[in-house]
C-alpha cells in the first residue's frame, strides 16, 4: 500500500490543492460573488419575500462561480482517471446541468415567489461542488466494474 501512495504522490498532491481551493472559493465567497440569497437563506426566509436583485449581475456570478468550481471538478477528475472520456462526459454533464439549474432558478426567481425552498436547493447545486462527489465514486465504480 505504502508502495501505491509513492507513485501517486503526485496525483494525490493535486487533487489536495484542487480540494483547497475548493474550499477558498466557498470561503472567499463573500468577497468573490454578489449573492444577495447568502444573507436572505442565513436568516428565517421561510415567510419573507425574496431579496431585490441585479438579475444581470445575480446571473454572473453564479455563471462565474459554477465555471470554477466546474474547471476545478474537471481537473481533479482527469487527475484521478486521465480518461479523455470521462473527461468529455464530465464537461457535457456539466454543461447540461449549468443550462437547466440556471433555467431553473430563474424561473422560479420570476414565476414562483412562494417557492423558498426549491430556489434554495436548485441554488446550493449551482454554487456547491456538489456534482463531483457524485461522478468521482461513479467514474471510480465504473472502472472497477467493466461491462463485460
Amino acid at each position: 500500500m505504502l508502495n501505491k501512495l509513492a507513485q501517486n504522490k503526485l496525483k494525490i498532491l493535486i487533487a489536495i490543492l484542487i480540494v483547497s481551493c475548493l474550499g477558498s472559493i466557498r470561503a472567499l465567497e463573500n468577497q468573490l460573488f454578489y449573492d444577495p440569497f447568502s444573507p436572505y437563506f442565513e436568516s428565517d426566509f421561510k415567510e419573507l419575500p425574496f431579496p431585490y436583485v441585479d438579475n444581470f449581475k445575480l446571473f454572473a456570478g453564479l455563471l462565474f462561480r459554477y465555471a470554477l468550481n466546474t474547471v476545478l471538478s474537471l481537473i481533479l477528475i482527469y487527475t484521478l482517471f486521465r480518461d479523455i472520456e470521462i473527461l468529455k462526459f464530465s464537461a457535457f454533464l456539466y454543461v447540461f446541468f449549468l443550462v437547466l439549474l440556471l433555467g431553473l432558478f430563474f424561473v422560479i426567481l420570476e414565476y414562483y415567489p412562494d417557492a423558498n425552498w426549491l430556489l434554495f436547493y436548485v441554488r446550493r447545486f449551482i454554487i456547491q461542488p456538489i456534482f463531483i462527489l457524485l461522478f468521482v465514486p461513479a467514474f471510480y465504480y465504473q472502472q472497477q466494474n467493466p461491462k463485460k
